[in-house]
């Protein structure tokens, strides 16, 4: 009993009032946005039982469980109604040494702005697309007669509009434990820790009369943009598998250890959770979610994440109710003898109080 008084302990040990006075005040805010099909659909809750390359968003330990090679797509429409779309593509290889080394790109399409100036305010300057990119490269290696997982995380913002861009660094950290039956599970994750930002460029630049009046002599003038930090968040979160049905031979056996986490397999499945997020920037969240399996087949997941004011959309610090859901079917199949691959294929739906939600949908290959 030692091990959930300790989970309990864990997840009591920040207060819930976060720090709703700093919201606005940081930068780089795409580094919260989970642009993943599977493990949005639990609304990041999953840092306990997080596998694959997936795991980069939430807890980079668990793409340890990545024994071999996995690739991972996927397409989020972000605030339906806002024109904004997130692709987000991810790669993972497995070494004999127990490591396992991934690396994950997200993008955003945030449409076209129409150009403006101060001579021309009402724009006819044409259009520009601004580049919103992440870059991650991960390394997590297994302990402990596969109990404990570590991993770390190191990501390289960029953000740019025409004639300036703001370049940045963060690093991430992540610790999975799970009892020997592979069952109950903990899970510990500090995400978003780097310098502070800033923007710089031609753009912040201009010609300015410093001859006085009827002078035609002009100088450039350069104003440094203010800097800003990035929202870090630690995470917390256990998970307690409830096998149903009895344990089933699963000839994908190979494939199940990278495929489902490693867990034992049932006929069905029943896996809560609980997480906790610490915000430095906006209120604290605690939430609670659920997955249920069929023979790792099939999964249908869903969460709740409560904030003070959730329920409240005219004092909600986001567009988000709350509300988490989402299903994956996987398939495996033969590539040699005794050796077994899967595909799988993912979508989330996350409900918000503006615009009309966010969708995701995903392709995972694990060979």
């Amino acid at each position: 009993m030692h091990r959930y008084t300790l989970a309990l302990v864990l997840l009591g040990t920040v207060a819930l009032a976060g720090n709703p006075e700093r919201a606005g005040q940081a930068g780089a805010t795409q580094l919260l946005i989970n642009p993943y099909a599977r493990s949005s659909g639990t609304g990041g809750l999953n840092v306990a039982n997080t596998y694959g390359i997936e795991s980069i968003i939430t807890n980079p330990a668990g793409i340890a469980l990545t024994r071999r090679t996995e690739f991972v797509f996927s397409h989020t429409r972000w605030l339906v109604g806002s024109d904004i779309n997130i692709n987000a593509f991810g790669f993972a290889q497995g070494f004999r040494n127990g490591g396992t080394l991934g690396i994950a790109v997200m993008a955003f399409d945030m449409g076209q702005f129409e150009r403006t100036t101060i001579d021309n305010p009402d724009g006819g300057l044409g259009y520009f697309s601004p580049t919103i990119l992440n870059i991650s490269v991960a390394y997590a290696k297994v302990f402990a007669d596969e109990r404990i997982f570590v991993g770390s995380t190191l990501k390289l913002i960029h953000e740019s509009i025409p004639d300036a861009a703001a370049n940045g660094l963060a690093f991430d950290a992540g610790v999975q434990y799970r009892d020997k039956q592979g069952k109950f599970k903990l899970g510990v994750a500090l995400r978003n820790v780097g310098p502070q930002m800033r923007y710089r460029g031609e753009g912040l630049s201009a010609r300015v009369n410093t001859g006085g009046a009827g002078s035609t002599f002009t100088s450039a003038m350069h104003t440094p943009a203010a800097s800003f930090e990035i929202p870090s968040v630690l995470l917390l979160g256990a998970s307690y598998r409830i096998g149903l049905g009895g344990e089933t031979e699963l000839k994908a056996r190979e494939a199940a250890a990278g495929g489902t986490g490693g867990d034992t397999d049932y006929l069905f499945s029943v896996i809560p959770m609980v997480g906790f997020y610490a915000h430095s920037f906006q209120n604290n969240q605690l939430g609670a979610g659920v997955e249920l399996r069929y023979k790792n087949f099939f999964m249908v997941r869903g969460a709740y994440l409560w904030e003070p004011d959730v329920t409240n959309k005219e004092k909600a610090q986001n567009a988000f109710n709350g509300l988490n859901l989402g299903a994956t079917v996987e398939l495996p199949f033969r590539t040699g003898e005794n050796r077994y691959s899967s595909f799988g294929i993912d979508y989330s739906y996350r409900p918000t109080y503006f615009f009309n939600g966010t969708h995701s949908i995903g392709a995972r290959l694990y060979l």
